[in-house]
Protein backbone atom coordinates (compact mmCIF):
# COMPACT_ATOMS: atom_id res chain seq x y z
CA UNK A 1 0.00 0.00 0.00
CA UNK A 2 1.25 3.53 -0.70
CA UNK A 3 1.51 6.38 2.16
CA UNK A 4 -1.25 8.75 1.67
CA UNK A 5 0.21 12.52 2.66
CA UNK A 6 -2.93 14.74 0.50
CA UNK A 7 -5.96 13.24 -0.97
CA UNK A 8 -5.79 16.22 -3.82
CA UNK A 9 -2.70 14.46 -5.53
CA UNK A 10 -5.25 11.49 -6.01
CA UNK A 11 -6.89 11.05 -9.09
CA UNK A 12 -9.46 9.66 -7.56
CA UNK A 13 -10.24 13.12 -6.07
CA UNK A 14 -11.97 14.80 -8.13
CA UNK A 15 -14.53 18.37 -8.77
CA UNK A 16 -17.89 17.94 -8.77
CA UNK A 17 -19.77 20.75 -10.52
CA UNK A 18 -22.58 19.88 -8.73
CA UNK A 19 -22.36 19.60 -5.12
CA UNK A 20 -19.24 22.78 -6.07
CA UNK A 21 -16.46 20.77 -3.98
CA UNK A 22 -13.95 17.53 -4.73
CA UNK A 23 -15.19 14.50 -3.46
CA UNK A 24 -13.11 11.25 -3.60
CA UNK A 25 -15.44 8.73 -6.61
CA UNK A 26 -14.23 6.18 -5.22
CA UNK A 27 -16.71 2.97 -4.18
CA UNK A 28 -15.90 1.72 -1.05
CA UNK A 29 -17.73 -0.80 1.33
CA UNK A 30 -19.37 0.94 4.63
CA UNK A 31 -16.23 -1.31 6.79
CA UNK A 32 -13.93 0.69 4.07
CA UNK A 33 -15.19 3.81 4.74
CA UNK A 34 -15.90 3.67 8.88
CA UNK A 35 -11.85 2.74 9.28
CA UNK A 36 -10.78 5.85 6.25
CA UNK A 37 -13.16 8.45 8.75
CA UNK A 38 -11.94 6.70 11.77
CA UNK A 39 -8.43 7.02 11.11
CA UNK A 40 -7.39 3.74 11.63
CA UNK A 41 -6.27 3.73 7.92
CA UNK A 42 -2.56 4.70 7.59
CA UNK A 43 -2.98 4.70 3.46
CA UNK A 44 -5.29 4.30 0.98
CA UNK A 45 -5.45 1.53 -1.08
CA UNK A 46 -6.97 3.39 -4.11
CA UNK A 47 -4.82 6.14 -4.17
CA UNK A 48 -3.13 6.70 -7.42
CA UNK A 49 -1.01 9.61 -8.12
CA UNK A 50 -2.74 12.44 -10.45
CA UNK A 51 0.70 13.06 -12.55
CA UNK A 52 -0.53 14.36 -16.15
CA UNK A 53 2.88 14.63 -17.42
CA UNK A 54 3.78 11.04 -17.08
CA UNK A 55 -0.13 10.63 -19.28
CA UNK A 56 1.01 13.16 -21.78
CA UNK A 57 4.53 11.29 -22.36
CA UNK A 58 2.85 8.40 -23.41
CA UNK A 59 0.76 9.58 -25.97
Amino acid sequence: MKEVVDCASCSNYVYDAELDCDICVVDMDEDQMADFLRGTVRSCPYYQFNDEYVLASRQ
